[in-house]
C-alpha cells in the first residue's frame, strides 16, 4: 500500500514538474514512477508485491473490456433480432472470495457485465447466486465466470 502511494506521490510530482495536468500525462507521470520505484526499490517485499500487482492490474482491466464488449455485443444482437437466443437461469456458484470486500468486488464485476446479475451469497459466504440470460452450458458459464473471480481475486491479493 505504501509503495501505491508512493507512485501516485510521483506521478502527482511529475505532473507539477511538467506544467501539464491531463490524464495522460498523469499516466505516463505514473509509469515513471513505477519504473523509479522498481529501480530504487524493487528489492524490498513489499515494493516486490506492488511492482506485480501493477500488470496485473492492467491485464485484468483489459481482460474485464473484453468481456464487457463480448457480453454487450450478444445482448444487443439478441435485443436486435427477431428470435430470441435467451435461455435464463439462476446457478450457484462456489466462492474463491473470502473476505466482505472480495465478495462484494466480485459480486459488482459479475453485475456489470450485460447478461449475468449477482442475487444473493450464502450465509457461510461460500456460494454466490447468479443470474444468467444465457445458461446453455452451466459448467461453460460457470468457468467463465470463475475466470473472472480468480482474475480479480490476483489483483486484490
Amino acid at each position: 500500500m505504501i509503495a501505491l502511494i508512493w507512485n501516485i506521490a510521483l506521478a502527482l510530482i511529475w505532473m507539477a514538474l511538467t506544467g501539464s495536468f491531463t490524464g495522460a500525462n498523469l499516466l505516463l507521470g505514473f509509469v515513471l514512477g513505477y519504473l523509479v520505484l522498481a529501480l530504487t526499490l524493487g528489492r524490498k517485499p513489499d515494493v516486490r508485491k506492488y511492482l506485480l500487482k501493477v500488470p496485473r492490474f492492467f491485464g485484468f482491466v483489459g481482460y474485464f473490456f473484453w468481456e464487457l464488449l463480448l457480453s454487450n455485443l450478444r445482448v444487443a444482437y439478441d435485443v436486435l433480432t427477431p428470435t430470441h437466443h435467451m435461455s435464463p437461469g439462476v446457478i450457484a456458484m462456489p466462492l474463491d472470495a473470502e473476505t466482505d470486500g472480495e465478495i462484494t468486488i466480485v459480486a459488482n464485476l459479475i453485475s456489470l457485465t450485460p447478461g449475468t446479475l449477482s442475487l444473493d451469497v450464502s450465509s457461510d459466504k461460500k456460494v454466490l447466486y447468479i443470474h444468467v440470460m444465457y445458461l446453455d452450458d452451466r459448467d461453460a458459464v460457470i468457468r467463465s465466470i470463475k475466470v473472472l473471480e480468480a482474475r480479480a481475486l490476483q489483483v486484490l491479493r
